[in-house]
């Protein structure tokens, strides 16, 4: 687990995915279904290993002594994958999480649901406010 910006922890990878709210790997969640990215997630997968490997080349780049401006430059590219990746996957929430929270709160009766709705609104903006501080 890391500490993100907001002090929350969050997943390094590896066996540690899903635990944090109490779900198995690639289970359900039980208010929607399913997360939004689940029918492009081969393809995320491919993508973040793509990353990885850019990575992994910074570290190269550094025990091979290459100048430190080539490094920049891939640190900023490996930056803008992850930047790229990360809006890709919050418009998945936004168009399954969020989406799917609007349309239960329509069908619950007395304006029950729309604390959910404002709940995963609000923690869309707050997902979006963490990448605009990067």
């Amino acid at each position: 687990m890391t500490t993100t910006a907001a002090g929350t922890t969050a997943p390094t990878g590896g066996d540690e995915r899903g635990q944090a709210s109490g779900q198995a790997s690639g289970q359900a969640s039980p208010t929607h279904g399913g997360h939004g990215y689940a029918h492009h997630k081969d393809q995320h997968l491919k993508r973040l290993r793509r990353i990885e490997g850019q990575i992994r080349g910074l570290q190269r780049m550094v025990e091979e002594d290459v100048y430190c401006i080539d490094i920049l430059t891939q640190v900023s590219a490996s930056t803008k994958a992850l930047q790229s990746f990360a809006l890709q996957l919050l418009e998945e929430h936004l168009r399954h999480c969020v989406a799917s929270a609007a349309v239960e709160s329509a069908a619950k009766e007395g304006g029950e649901g729309a604390d959910e709705v404002d709940a995963k609104v609000a923690e869309a903006t707050a997902a979006i406010a963490r990448l605009l501080r990067t």
